[in-house]
């Protein structure tokens, strides 16, 4: 019996402190990472069909958008058999492909955007303080996401989520601050927006 045990001790090695402590250091790593105060929103649920042999086989789609409410945000679609692990791409995708957005005081953006994608177009507007989020569907959801407490937005042609998305985002990709824009052309702030605006936002 004794030589049956030192064998089975022998086979089996033992555990080690360090690899307990490399256990618990994953374990709180990953716990920080749920802890992280991105805010993701769901867009869309579409369900899919794929005809094979036999049949149809049914999956579902979804559109998330995820931010940071600082001034990044980003976008992301994924496809599964379930709806959660549907969830689960699309959230990882718009986090690997987030913009960093300048924001006019925190709250709204510094100058007006046009853009547009396939068959959508959208209108975004920087609001004066109060205004709020004047927007529906998902580019309130991105607004949101990004930390955006004032703007007006107008959404003109395709309805479809993911045009609308990837319109909003093609604006914002293009925004810019004074402060950018000063240092490209070698110029002080106060000589891009003006004396009056310049004490505008000082005052303010």
């Amino acid at each position: 019996m004794a030589r049956t045990q030192a064998r089975t001790q022998a086979r089996t090695p033992a555990r080690t402190p360090g690899e307990r402590r490399g256990r618990g250091d994953g374990d709180r790593q990953m716990r920080e990472r749920e802890e992280t105060d991105f805010a993701e929103k769901l867009v869309n649920i579409n369900r899919v069909a794929k005809v094979v042999k036999g049949g149809r086989r049914f999956g579902f789609a979804a559109l998330v958008v995820v931010g940071d409410r600082k001034g990044r945000v980003g976008y992301g679609s994924g496809k599964a058999r379930e709806v959660p692990e549907a969830i689960r791409k699309a959230t990882e995708q718009a986090r690997r492909g987030m913009i960093r957005v300048p924001l006019r005081e925190g709250r709204t953006l510094h100058h007006d955007l046009v853009s547009g994608y396939g068959a959508g177009r959208v209108i975004v507007r920087a609001a004066k303080a109060g205004t709020g989020i004047i927007a529906g569907g998902p580019m309130r959801a991105i607004f949101e996401a990004l930390g955006v407490h004032d703007v007006v937005a107008k959404s003109i042609g395709s309805p479809n989520p993911h045009n609308m998305i990837k319109a909003t985002f093609a604006a914002l990709s293009r925004a810019t601050s004074p402060r950018a824009v000063a240092a490209r052309r070698g110029k002080k702030v106060g000589e891009i927006l003006g004396r009056r605006e310049t004490e505008a936002r000082e005052n303010g």
